[in-house]
């Protein structure tokens, strides 16, 4: 069973083929519009095939450009490296001062393993 994605996937393909196929022979032979009675000179079928393409690539570069543009200038400036730096030394002094008032008592305790450590240290030995 095809997924919703690889169908449209196949789809796109389908359609870019197309178009392409298209492009390449209307381009190299445009007679065969005139024979079909869908455009009435030859010369004007060349032009066309090559603006319209032309024109949508340069609109679509401005409008890339345009895009860049309006979010450099609606984004706000980064902090300078400087203050960045100072926060992070000042949160690293913060720290410090609160581990150094620690009672050394809760500091023995905290390294004694307790007794459910213990107990589990047991049952594996036994193991």
């Amino acid at each position: 069973m095809v997924s919703k994605d690889q169908s449209i996937g196949g789809v796109i393909l389908l359609v870019c083929v197309v178009i392409a196929i298209f492009y390449i022979v209307t381009l190299f032979y445009p007679q065969w519009l005139v024979d079909l009675g869908w455009a009435s000179d030859k010369s004007a079928i060349q032009f066309w095939i090559i603006a319209i393409p032309v024109f949508i690539a340069f609109v679509a570069v401005m409008g890339i450009g345009a895009w860049i543009g309006w979010t450099m200038a609606t984004t706000p400036p980064p902090k300078p490296i400087e203050e960045i730096t100072a926060e992070m030394e000042e949160k690293k002094e913060e720290e410090k001062p609160e581990k150094a008032e620690e009672p050394v008592e809760e500091a023995k305790a905290a390294e004694e393993p307790s007794e459910e450590e213990e107990k589990k240290k047991r049952k594996k030995s036994e193991k």
